[in-house]
């Protein structure tokens, strides 16, 4: 019995010494292997998106010539028109106040002209007989052509308060109609709306508003950071959300003089003419990205950006290059312009230098069956 006991311990402890030097040489399987990669030459153009919307060149609001209440609407959004179709009707409300104060003038204006006329008929009687003077008689027919002209006046004023305008022109002030041709965006308004027309003090209420579809601008912004690259005449490439896989040029046209805060960023409005074809039908807001190729340049040294690191301390890119199997020296790169996956490669390293891939995430391990590969594409 001694000797079976004293057997189990002795396997207890050579399963434990087996089991601790499988563990240990299991581990040492797990030593990292960085690759490396080369610089290559490469066409890079350093581009500028901005992000923003397609919108008419130019919308026009269509608004009454007198106030009201809209009466009939003739169009919906969406319908095209031409300069000088009806969009609306405008029906008058007088106001009571100034259609008392009208007819009131209406009144004294003809009493006057009546008592006028009267003084006048009398005058020119006696000027006939050469009682009076002919510069009499010219002061009392003027006096008479200025109540006549006071009455109609009046009444001109009454019936503008009455039914929008004058004599046979009514329907004139109360049709409201396009003024442009193209199509109507929007209808902001409805049957029995109050209507208001324009002054000085009031843009008026938008009845329609109406643009030409076949001549679209992108509107976007662009930070201060990037604002001085640009230049007027520019090309740009445009991609709209709704259209995949089409591009639109399009040429610059305004870049603000001016910034504005947007989300603690200063930015700048650009635009740019669109030129758009039958292909597809572009509608007005469509959002939009523009692309702006800012600088190229061809066949230059670059470095794939992953290959970069980044000293926080000195705030400079770094690339560690292979001195002799896993040992690798940190050294300082220059760069010039990038491409978001490029970069140029001013100094600090040549094309003969292995650049550690330093941010490889699945460890090697000695004597697995599966060899990863890691490609890095030139």
């Amino acid at each position: 019995m001694k000797y079976l006991k004293y057997l189990g311990i002795g396997v207890l402890i050579l399963g434990f010494l087996f089991s601790m030097a499988y563990y240990i040489q299991t581990n040492s399987r797990s030593a990292i292997t960085y690759e490396t990669a080369t610089l290559s030459k490469q066409t890079i153009e350093e581009k500028i998106v901005a992000t923003g919307s397609v919108i008419p060149e130019d919308e026009v609001n269509i608004v009454p010539q007198i106030s009201g209440i809209i009466d009939e609407i003739f169009v919906e959004e969406g319908d095209e028109v031409v300069a000088g179709d009806l969009l609306a009707k405008i029906k008058v409300v007088p106001n009571e106040q100034a259609l008392n104060s009208a007819e009131g003038r209406v009144k004294t204006s003809r009493i006057v002209l009546n008592n006028s006329t009267k003084e006048f008929e009398r005058n020119k009687k006696l000027f006939d007989k050469g009682v009076i003077s002919e510069q009499d008689f010219n002061s009392i027919e003027l006096r008479y052509n200025q109540d006549q002209q006071n009455l109609e006046n009046a009444l001109s004023d009454l019936q503008i308060i009455r039914l929008g305008s004058v004599g046979g022109s009514a329907l004139t002030n109360t049709n409201v109609r396009s003024t442009v041709s193209g199509t109507v965006l929007q209808v902001p308004v409805k049957e029995g709306d109050q209507a208001i027309e324009a002054n000085t003090f009031n843009p008026g209420t938008t009845i329609a508003t109406v643009a030409d579809l076949n001549k679209m601008i992108f509107e976007g912004r662009v930070d201060e950071g990037e604002v001085g690259k640009l230049k007027i005449g520019m090309d740009l490439k445009i991609s709209l959300g709704a259209i995949e896989e089409k591009e639109y040029d399009a040429k610059l046209t305004l870049i603000a003089p001016k910034g504005i805060e947007v989300a603690g960023a200063i930015q700048f409005k650009i635009e740019g003419d669109v030129f758009l074809d039958n292909e597809y039908v572009v509608r007005a807001g469509y959002s939009a990205n523009a692309t702006i190729i800012t600088n190229v340049k061809k066949d230059v040294l670059s470095i794939n950006e992953s290959l970069l690191q980044f000293d926080n301390t000195t705030k400079k890119s770094y690339v560690e290059i292979q001195i002799s199997g896993q040992k690798f020296e940190r050294r300082d790169i220059e760069l010039g312009i990038s491409d978001g996956v490029y970069a140029e490669v001013l100094g600090g390293v040549t094309e003969k230098d292995n650049i550690k891939i330093w941010n490889k995430t699945e460890p090697l391990k000695r004597g697995d069956q599966e060899e990863q590969e890691y490609k890095y594409d030139n």
